[in-house]
C-alpha cells in the first residue's frame, strides 16, 4: 500500500510541477497547437496553446514508479517494466507526431502510415516480450484469466502468437480511442483518472488474492497504474478548462497504451471496454459517422464527430460537456468494478482463499 501511495503521490507532484515549467518553456519558444479549420468555431481561440504536455504525464509516471521501489518492499518486475516501456514507447510516437505538427505549423503530423507503423512496432515489441519473459495468461479474459473456463464458446486460449496479435489489436484500438477523446480541455485526462484508479484497485486486489487471479507481479502492475493516475492528475491541474496546455498525441497515445497494457497483463481485456466506456463511445461515434457519410450519400448521424463535438454544436457549453462526460466515465468505471467484485463473490470459497 505504501508503494501505491508513494508512486501516485510523487507522480502527481512531478507532473504538476513539471507541467508548469513546460508551459513556460513552450510559450517562450512559441510552440503551440494548430487547430483544424473544420473543427468547432469556438476552438479557433485555442490556437497557439502549448502542446506536448503528455511529456509531463510520462515523466511523472516514470519517476513515481521508479522511486516507489526504493523505500518499499515492492520489487521491480518484468511485467511492470514492460507496461511502463509500452507507455514510453507510445508516448515517443506521439511526441514525433506532435513535433512535426508544431514545427510545420499545421494540424497534420506523422503520415497515417508512419504513425501506425510506429505504434505497431511498440505494440509488437510489448506483446513479444510479455509472452517471452513473463507468465502472462494467453486466454480470452473478462475479470480473470479463467473467466470463461465453463463456456465452450468463449473458453479460448490464443497461444503465444495469437496473444501477441490480440495485444497489438487492443493497444492500437485504445491508443486511437483516447486520441479521439482528447478534443476538449481536460476530457481525456479527467476520464483517464477513473480508468487508472480502477486498475490500481484491480491490481492490488489480485495481489491480495493470488490463488484466484494468478496475476504475476500484480502489485507492481498496480504501482504502474497508480503512477499513471498521479501523472494524469497533476497534468489535469493545468489542462482543466481553460487549458493552459494540451497533452497532444504524446499524452493520448501514452495513456491509451497504458490502459491496454494493464488490461492485458491483469487478464481483464474484455472488462477494459467497460472501464474505458467513454473512449469506446467516442470511437464508435466516429465509426458511425464515417459509415453513414460514405454509405448513405453524405448523410450525417451527428452534427460532428467525435460525439463531444456533437453536443458542443448543439449548444452545450464546453465545461458542461466535459463534466457530464466525466460523470459517464466515472459511472462506467464503478460498473466495471462492481462486475469485477461480483464475479469474485460468486466463486467457490476454496478458490478465494490463499
Amino acid at each position: 500500500m505504501i508503494a501505491l501511495l508513494v508512486s501516485g503521490g510523487l507522480s502527481l507532484a512531478v507532473s504538476l510541477v513539471f507541467t508548469r515549467f513546460l508551459i513556460e518553456w513552450l510559450r517562450a519558444h512559441r510552440i503551440g497547437q494548430p487547430i483544424r479549420e473544420e473543427g468547432p468555431k469556438g476552438h479557433q481561440t485555442k490556437a497557439g496553446t502549448p502542446t506536448m504536455g503528455g511529456i509531463a504525464i510520462v515523466v511523472g509516471s516514470v519517476v513515481g514508479y521508479t522511486v516507489a521501489h526504493l523505500r518499499s518492499r515492492v520489487f521491480y518486475t518484468r511485467s511492470g517494466i514492460f507496461v511502463l516501456l509500452l507507455v514510453v514507447g507510445a508516448g515517443l510516437v506521439g511526441f514525433l507526431d506532435d513535433w512535426i505538427k508544431i514545427s510545420q505549423a499545421r494540424n497534420l503530423g506523422l503520415s497515417k502510415r508512419m504513425k501506425v507503423l510506429g505504434l505497431l512496432t511498440v505494440a509488437v515489441a510489448f506483446g513479444w516480450a510479455s509472452v517471452r519473459f513473463t507468465s502472462v495468461h494467453t486466454t480470452l479474459s473478462f475479470t480473470r484469466y479463467n473467466s470463461f473456463a465453463e463456456s465452450s464458446f468463449l473458453d479460448i486460449d490464443f497461444g503465444k502468437v495469437g496473444w501477441v496479435v490480440w495485444s497489438v489489436l487492443l493497444i492500437m484500438a485504445m491508443t486511437n480511442a483516447v486520441n479521439l477523446t482528447d478534443g476538449l480541455d481536460g476530457l481525456a485526462a479527467g476520464s483517464s483518472l477513473f480508468a487508472f484508479a480502477a486498475f490500481t484497485i484491480i491490481g492490488f486486489w489480485a495481489f491480495r488474492n493470488p490463488q484466484t487471479y494468478q496475476v504475476e507481479h500484480a502489485l507492481d502492475l498496480a504501482v504502474v497504474a497508480s503512477a499513471m493516475l498521479g501523472g494524469c492528475t497533476g497534468f489535469l491541474w493545468w489542462n482543466a478548462h481553460p487549458a493552459k496546455i494540451f497533452m497532444g498525441d504524446t499524452g493520448s497515445l501514452a495513456i491509451g497504451a497504458g490502459l491496454a497494457g494493464l488490461a492485458l497483463m491483469m487478464s481483464t481485456t474484455l472488462l477494459l471496454p467497460i472501464i474505458g466506456a467513454l473512449f469506446v463511445v467516442e470511437t464508435l461515434s466516429v465509426i458511425i459517422q464515417v459509415a453513414s457519410f460514405r454509405g448513405f450519400g453524405g448523410r450525417r448521424v451527428f452534427r460532428m464527430a467525435p460525439i463531444h463535438h456533437h453536443y458542443e454544436l448543439g449548444g452545450w457549453p464546453e465545461t458542461t460537456v466535459i463534466v457530464r462526460f466525466w460523470i459517464i466515465a466515472g459511472l462506467a468505471t464503478a460498473l466495471a468494478l462492481g462486475l469485477f467484485y461480483a464475479d469474485f463473490t460468486s466463486l467457490p470459497v476454496q478458490l478465494v482463499r490463499p
